[in-house]
């Protein structure tokens, strides 16, 4: 079963860069897909593919990130076109979507203009093995 789970960029804003980064990446590591209205900053990105090669072990195997850009702006003309940049120019280029999700479970994010395809592997439950003891 595969979990997305929706994070709206005013439920991270307040928080720090590295409290944005620990939070989506926290929400990772327990096989659920992030799909953030917003983007991070570059750095942000940057740092989030930092911090995970960092942690990467048997069990955490990383992570696969996608960017969806808002082409809004660009269909835009006259005064709505000004309205949007001015608007980018105060909140930040927040426009689009993120897609983050563990390498365990995502196999491929393709993207194009008119659609994102998220290609997943099948996820299975490591079994418990039990130690018999010898008497």
């Amino acid at each position: 079963m595969v979990t997305l789970q929706l994070v709206p960029y005013s439920e991270i804003e307040l928080l720090s860069s590295v409290g944005r980064i620990r939070k989506l990446l926290n929400i990772v590591k327990e096989d659920k897909i992030v799909l953030l209205q917003g983007r991070l900053k570059k750095e942000e990105e940057a740092e989030l593919i930092k911090v995970t090669m960092e942690e990467i072990n048997k069990d955490f195997k990383g992570i696969e990130l996608a960017v969806i850009e808002s082409n809004i702006n660009k269909k835009l003309t006259g005064m709505s076109r000004f309205k949007a940049t001015l608007a980018t120019a105060l909140i930040g280029d927040r426009q689009g979507l993120t897609v983050i999700g563990p390498a365990s479970v995502v196999k491929e994010i393709k993207r194009d203009p008119s659609k994102i395809e998220l290609l997943t592997k099948e996820v299975r439950k490591k079994k418990k093995i039990r130690k018999k003891i010898k008497r």
